[in-house]
C-alpha cells in the first residue's frame, strides 16, 4: 500500500525526507487509556514529508486532515525541544508561512533533521 503522499506527487516532485511521530506518543494519556491502541492508530495514519517542492503533513483516520505549503512560501521552520525531548531526540516543529500562517506539529521525531532537510531544499 502507498502512501498519501506518494500517491499526491506533482510532475517532476519526489520525497527527499520522511519522518513520522515519536515513540514516546505511546506514554501519553490518552495512549494509556486505550493500551496504546490510540497512539498506534496516530503514528499509523501520519505522514510527515519534505519533497523537491512543498513540506506535506498528513493525520487522521476517519477525518484526514493535509497541511500543504509551497517551499518558496515559508519563512521559517522553528524547533522547540524540551529537556527530555533532547535527551529522547523528539519535539515540536513549527512551520511559519509568508502572511503568518502558522502550523505547529508536536512529538515529531528527530525535529533538527527535518529543520535541515528543509534548509537543505531551498
Amino acid at each position: 500500500m502507498s502512501s498519501y503522499i506518494e500517491n499526491n506527487l506533482i510532475t517532476d516532485e519526489s520525497i527527499t525526507y520522511q519522518t513520522n511521530y515519536h515513540w514516546v506518543v505511546y506514554f501519553s494519556w490518552s495512549s494509556l487509556i486505550t493500551l496504546g491502541i490510540y497512539a498506534w492508530i496516530k503514528k499509523w495514519t501520519s505522514e510527515f514529508a519534505i519533497t523537491t517542492r512543498r513540506i506535506v503533513i498528513k493525520h487522521g483516520l476517519v477525518q484526514r486532515n493535509t497541511f500543504e505549503m509551497n517551499l518558496s512560501k515559508i519563512e521559517t521552520v522553528n524547533v522547540t525541544q524540551s529537556v527530555l525531548g533532547r535527551m529522547l531526540n523528539y519535539g515540536t516543529v513549527e512551520i511559519v508561512g509568508t502572511g503568518g500562517t502558522r502550523e505547529a506539529f508536536n512529538d515529531i521525531s528527530d525535529p533538527l533533521e527535518f529543520r535541515k532537510k528543509f534548509q537543505e531544499q531551498c
